[in-house]
């Protein structure tokens, strides 16, 4: 049995105890014959703040790649119930004999397309000469090296550094152009991208939302298009190749997109039952409100209405297990005292009790160390039994008190804050782990939250003590959580924790020989070895729970649970 299969079974396991606890061309697509009601899923979720952006080069978050993968689709897309990479906008693919060059076959049917908003329909894009544009191989190399562009800032071209010869480079700024970055088009359907190692996350990385062909013609014009730079991603500008396309976008409000009837459908990417997805941001208590008044097909569960929801049988066919490979945490400034001090760090996540966190969040798993167990050369629980944090209150204290007699200073002293983004559901968490703060070690930890967009800058200038923080695979494999989260200058969280030296140098050293190992268990212990420096030798993070939870769907869609975080709309079918 997969490591994702058995780790979906126990979060499915727990969710059932929280229950009991409780309680070309022709479209491809159909069109709704006349008469007949279009298929509309309502989706809201509890975002503080707009839907940051649906720019490839420039998502980060977990709604903003959702709909760009609904918008737009890679060489390879990620199975969301088995996590395995099935070949998507590439037909085929060879490797060279060294594991580093690998040669795509690109799709010949697949059409760029826009909506009109004044025959309001999906059109195709049309070149200058009057044809269909086509997504090429030239398409994908325009995005990747927009990615890589130091002038787009993108937040994930260091993962292009990391993995493609020549992005490192490009993306400092210290290349003159990107004639050396290993991603060039052969021709229109050959693409050639050449790795730095032959390492067994390559297919992975090469099918994430960043690397997904991008229209240079809108963004930069050519002859017959004017370019729009950024603003292309807005309502009226968008063009895209996925099995929807953008119709409107209304900031802070919602953001809609209607079926690709051009989409060639398929197995791994089919044409969409689904007619129109609706995106509205709100609170979450005010998106349960929207589901419990039929106009909204997908909610979460506030913790505060947890016990009231799945004990009332009404909701019985709508309770549906959401389980991610991904991981909450609190990391710390190691740069900013009393938090710059290895012992404060030690303690406050000593000081956490997970099993009483969880019970009172009714959601997830507890995590004694940060990588998800459910991804590839991550450790378990069941095997490294030691590894990770642990409840401690008395050896909490003892770190505290030592710190404190060093330093000459009392607890009353010690000024700390946790930020986290604005959310019912974070405030709950972060005024559960100041009391055990106050119980546990008798400090008193302010609080204060910001909007999600300003909340993101602000952590990454680094002028607080605790920040609430969480990661969700881009793709299953320990090297996501680790090196491409802590593990170089422009990681995930490289800029929030601030932490280097040599205990840092040793983690990276770690982390740098368990992306080359070939052994199973060899490369397991790897990981075990770097997570022992993160959560406990430095406790730069202190994980919390590794997510699991459920969530309110419309019982007339039905669908396979996706364990990767991500949703596949366009396989969502009417029962």
């Amino acid at each position: 049995m997969s490591r994702v299969k058995t780790w979906l079974i126990i979060s499915v396991v727990l969710i059932a105890s929280m229950l009991l606890a409780a309680c070309q061309p022709a479209p491809a697509a159909e069109v709704p014959a006349a008469g007949t009601e279009p298929v509309v899923l309502n989706i809201c979720r509890s975002t503080a703040g707009d839907i940051p952006t649906i720019d490839p080069a420039l998502a980060w978050d977990v709604i903003s790649i959702q709909i760009i993968d609904e918008t737009t689709v890679g060489l390879t897309r990620q199975n969301e119930v088995t996590t395995e990479n099935e070949l998507a906008m590439a037909t085929s693919y060879t490797v060279s004999d060294d594991g580093l060059t690998y040669t795509f076959k690109i799709r010949d049917d697949v059409q760029w397309v826009k909506w009109d908003g004044v025959a309001k329909e999906v059109v195709p894009v049309l070149d200058c000469e009057g044809n269909p544009r086509k997504v090429t191989a030239k398409d994908f190399e325009y995005g990747m090296l927009r990615t890589a562009n130091p002038d787009t800032g993108a937040d994930y071209a260091y993962v292009l550094g990391l993995t493609v010869a020549g992005a490192e480079a490009y993306s400092a700024g210290e290349a003159e152009d990107a004639s050396g970055v290993g991603i060039k088009a052969i021709d229109d359907t050959t693409l050639e991208i050449k790795f730095l190692e032959p390492n067994v996350y390559n297919l992975s990385i090469i099918g994430l939302w960043f690397t997904h062909a991008q229209p240079s013609w809108l963004i930069d014009g050519d002859d017959c298009t004017e370019g729009v730079g950024n603003r292309w991603v807005e309502t009226g500008f968008f063009q895209g190749y996925g099995p929807f396309v953008l119709k409107e976008w209304i900031h802070d409000s919602r953001l809609t997109l209607v079926k690709n009837p051009y989409w060639p459908g398929d197995a791994v990417v089919p044409s969409p039952t689904v007619d129109q997805i609706v995106w509205t941001t709100l609170s979450g208590s005010s998106c349960l409100a929207e589901f419990e008044a039929g106009t909204a097909d997908i909610s979460e569960i506030p913790s505060g209405d947890f016990d009231r929801i799945v004990s009332d049988t009404k909701y019985k066919d709508m309770l549906f297990p959401v389980t991610e490979l991904g991981t909450e945490f609190y990391s710390f400034n190691t740069q900013k005292a009393p938090t710059d001090d290895v012992r404060v760090r030690q303690a406050l996540s000593m000081a956490i009790d997970r099993e009483a966190l969880v019970k009172v969040i009714k959601e997830g798993i507890v995590a004694p160390f940060f990588t998800h167990p459910g991804a590839t050369g991550a450790p378990s629980p069941e095997k490294f039994p030691e590894l990770g944090v642990k409840f401690d209150p008395e050896a909490a204290n003892a770190l505290l008190d030592d710190y404190l007699t060093e330093k000459g200073l009392t607890r009353e002293d010690l000024d700390m804050v946790l930020m986290f983004n604005t959310s019912e559901g974070h405030k709950m968490r972060a005024e559960a782990i100041q009391q055990m703060w106050k119980e546990n070690l008798g400090l008193d930890v302010q609080l204060t939250n910001q909007e999600w967009k300003v909340y993101k800058v602000t952590r990454t200038e680094g002028g607080e003590n605790i920040y609430r923080s969480s990661w969700i695979q881009d793709y299953p494999d320990a090297n996501n959580f680790l090196m491409e989260v802590f593990g170089i200058p422009g990681a995930g969280f490289a800029d929030v924790v601030d932490w280097s030296g040599p205990s840092h140098e040793k983690f990276v050293e770690i982390l740098t020989a368990a992306a080359k190992e070939t052994d199973p268990a060899k490369r397991q212990q790897l990981y075990a070895d770097a997570e022992q420096i993160l959560v406990s030798d430095e406790a730069v993070v202190a994980p919390l729970y590794w997510y699991s939870s459920l969530e309110l769907r419309q019982s007339r869609f039905q669908m396979e649970p996706s364990v990767t975080g991500y949703e596949r709309y366009e396989k969502w079918t009417l029962k």
